[in-house]
């Protein structure tokens, strides 16, 4: 009879069965560390505190940045400042936060941005990703579609705050990014197109002549219009940084909470 001893009663099963044990242990231990390299938290909520290492944790993780950037190491960047214009509604971690001046300037809840690189975004041959469409890689607006530019735009409370004076693409996936707002005080913002809905459109109108008087214009019901007028503001005309894009769309998504107190509000 054959017997799979490899030593005394030490068997292959046995040794598969180790194998497998110490294999799983390390696994754990590298899973552990790798959480703490990928932003593990490992400050405190409420006093943003560092706790004290641990067994797991790792050394800190570096990312090459394309087009000759450098190195990015997420444990180098100086962290939030913990003091924002909120209270908490109770003492313990996860407690939601109860902004005490205006949340959308702020940037609490849904309208908060992340500190992201002030430069902008680039495509794969390192040209700016998104700017106005005259300045793109001729691109155009389909001839079928409408044309925006010149239509008037009503905010969230109904009234016309002003024009689309201008239209940024994305020259990487070739869609509209944003639309460029003229207010009716002479002030440019950007709108991000997502929360942008277009009423009228030209294809429907040939089609059908009986809608021919059908008023066009674009509707952003994310915000009121007057709080067109503090939009954050682009530094470098026909170029936003990756950080001014985070600062806008936070500003139009937090809208959606906090433009009228209504919104705040719970459904049920």
């Amino acid at each position: 009879m054959n017997h799979a001893y490899i030593v005394g009663t030490f068997d292959v099963a046995e040794l598969a069965f180790f194998l497998f044990l110490f294999f799983f242990i390390a696994l754990v231990f590298y899973l552990n560390k790798e959480s703490r390299r990928e932003g593990y938290p490992l400050e405190d909520e409420q006093t943003g505190k560092i706790h004290p290492g641990s067994l797991f944790d790792g050394d800190k993780k570096s990312f090459p940045l394309p087009h000759g950037r450098g190195t990015y190491v997420p444990e180098d960047v100086a962290r939030d400042d913990v003091s924002v214009p909120a209270t908490q509604a109770f003492r313990a971690p996860g407690a939601p936060w109860v902004p005490t001046g205006n949340p959308m300037k702020d940037g609490l809840g849904p309208a908060a941005w992340a500190n992201r690189s002030k430069y902008p975004d680039l495509t794969f041959d390192g040209r700016p990703r998104i700017v106005p469409i005259a300045n793109s890689h001729e691109l155009i607006v389909s001839p079928n579609d409408p044309q925006l530019i010149g239509w008037p735009v009503m905010a969230a409370d109904k009234k016309m705050v002003g024009k689309v004076s201008d239209i940024w693409v994305d020259q990487a996936e070739h869609i509209i990014r944003y639309l460029e707002v003229e207010t009716n005080t002479g002030k440019k913002v950007l709108a991000p197109m997502m929360v942008a809905v277009v009423h009228g459109n030209s294809l429907i109108d040939a089609l059908l002549p009986i809608v021919e008087d059908k008023p066009k214009f674009v509707e952003i019901d994310a915000i009121t219009a007057a709080q067109f007028e503090d939009v954050p503001a682009i530094e470098t005309p026909g170029i936003i940084t990756r950080y001014e894009e985070d600062r806008i769309q936070a500003y139009f998504g937090g809208g959606y909470m906090y433009a009228t107190p209504e919104r705040a509000e719970p459904w049920i």
